[in-house]
């Protein structure tokens, strides 16, 4: 029997029942073997310790984590889509129903804790010949960019970003764990319970990961696994939340200086995401056949369109779980005639993006008929419904730094930076200051990021309200947090449950 390579029994203190559920007669934990070796206890040669950083990199392509959830719900939870009921999925979040939310918690410490026990693991690692420092360095810095990015997701979820919460409401960051935990360690899992760190101590652990993560690497690798530009990009996005605007600046300029991506302009933009890896990619995640797939219930091509393959739009695919609302679309400049059967683009406007968006055939035998959707995920590796994911991409990076310029007095820089951004995507340019200026460059990110997880975080990191036709959420709502898994604190006496909840 294979043993779990998240074969933690808890990171943080799970309940005592989930964790016993989850053990076999002979003390290990099972998982699918393509994920597996044979045991975090075994972490002592070189081929043991590759395919035990494979597992952190799966977790990334799970529904609650970048195959899907924290896609989809950045726009379900917020204002650029809605929910068609074609299938049910997505309902809820897009309604923002209490505890209908992000639900990686458990996903991410389980890969915190195999992080752990890489990085304990690494000084003791034997072979023949020896292993070399730089593919111990790399180890290292793989495993600290991912331990980053597994403790940025989580403390940008379940608590509020610096500078902007609702003290009444505010129960801290969430734990820090360090120290991984092997199943053989039972007494020692059971009994840990971490407390929440302040969220400052948090994003400083993340900093600390990803100043490693580019020591450490290099960018040798695909753009599937962690590099030296892909930690300076992360570096960037953290900064952003951070509010650390000088950083955002460095971090933005050193990724884009790299030759890892390009920042695509015009009808190359739009070629760009029909190729199997995006060519503006930082970081992506790999879906290398069919049986790695979310599948057509739950995969992020599913869930935005109905359409199987773009050869051929009429054929029916996908449940189209989640569109694009008429005010995003009329922000698009994109013109629609009719409804229903009959609904059809008119005119797409200057804005090249406005072609990553079409009218899907619709799930007839539901009785859903043809709407507009989002079409950026749509299959094209070969496959139906496993498109490689990017998770940070060039463009980004050139958001980033117009919105820390502005920040930082700086407007003649992001209004430099914006107009070079809007001529990329076909628009006329602007001459706007003050407020207005950044309304102007959160729109750009608003369009450019849509459907790919950032704006529920990007009204979050403003404390803005959300305001949408399924019923507004205000900042000073509990619901903007989401809730801890109640059998982590369950299981945690020193864990408070967020507000609400």
């Amino acid at each position: 029997m294979k043993l779990i390579t998240y074969d933690i029994l808890k990171s943080l203190g799970l309940a005592i029942v989930f964790a016993l559920s989850l053990i076999s007669c002979d003390g290990i934990l099972n998982v699918d073997p393509r994920q597996s070796i044979d045991g975090f206890d075994a972490l002592n040669t070189p081929e043991n310790m590759e395919a035990a950083l494979n597992s952190p990199y799966a977790r990334l392509r799970s529904v609650s984590a970048y195959g899907r959830n924290l896609m989809a719900f950045g726009d379900a939870l917020a204002d650029n889509g809605l929910a068609t009921n074609n299938s049910g999925r997505l309902l809820n979040e897009a309604r923002n129903q209490p505890y209908s939310h992000y639900t990686h918690w458990t996903n991410f410490y389980f890969g915190i804790n195999e992080v752990n026990l890489i990085l304990e693991a690494i000084p003791n690692i034997q072979g023949t010949p020896a292993v070399s420092t730089a593919t111990k360095n790399r180890w290292e810095g793989e495993a600290k960019f991912l331990r980053a990015l597994f403790y940025f997701d989580l403390v940008k979820t379940y608590a509020y970003l610096p500078g902007i919460n609702v003290p009444e409401l505010d129960k801290g960051g969430i734990p820090l764990v360090l120290e991984g935990v092997r199943t053989t360690d039972i007494e020692k899992a059971l009994n840990r319970q971490t407390a929440r760190s302040s969220v400052e101590q948090v994003f400083t652990q993340i900093y600390t990961d990803l100043e490693n993560a580019i020591r450490l690497l290099n960018d040798g690798r695909g753009v599937q696994f962690a590099s030296q530009t892909a930690a300076k990009a992360l570096l960037s996005r953290v900064a952003l939340y951070n509010q650390d605007w000088e950083k955002v600046v460095d971090q933005s300029n050193e990724a884009l200086s790299s030759s890892r991506g390009k920042l695509l302009e015009g009808e190359d933009y739009i070629a760009g995401w029909r190729l199997s890896v995006h060519p503006e990619s930082i970081f992506d995640l790999r879906f290398d056949n069919a049986s790695e797939s979310n599948g057509v219930n739950e995969s992020i091509q599913a869930t935005y369109t109905t359409i199987r393959d773009l050869e051929n739009i009429t054929q029916v695919g996908g449940w189209g779980d989640f569109i694009p609302t008429p005010v995003f679309v009329n922000l698009m400049g994109i013109s629609v005639t009719g409804s229903g059967p009959t609904l059809a683009i008119t005119d797409r406007g200057r804005d090249i993006r406005a072609f990553q968006y079409e009218v899907g055939p619709g799930r007839v035998a539901n009785g859903s008929g043809r709407r507009m959707e989002c079409i950026k995920f749509a299959s094209k590796n070969g496959f139906a419904f496993g498109d490689n994911i990017p998770v940070i991409r060039k463009s980004e990076m050139l958001l980033n730094r117009m919105e820390a310029y502005f920040h930082l007095d700086q407007e003649d820089l992001a209004l430099e930076d914006l107009n070079f951004f809007k001529n990329a995507r076909g628009l006329e340019e602007v001459d706007l200051g003050g407020e207005v200026l950044l309304a102007e460059i959160l729109l750009e990110r608003r369009k450019e990021l849509a459907f790919e997880g950032h704006r529920f975080f990007d009204l979050k990191r403003y404390g803005r309200d959300i305001i949408k036709q399924q019923g507004n959420v205000p900042f000073t709502d509990f619901r903007i947090l989401a809730n801890i898994p109640q059998a982590e604190v369950d299981g945690n006496k020193n864990l408070d449950q967020n507000a609400g909840y």
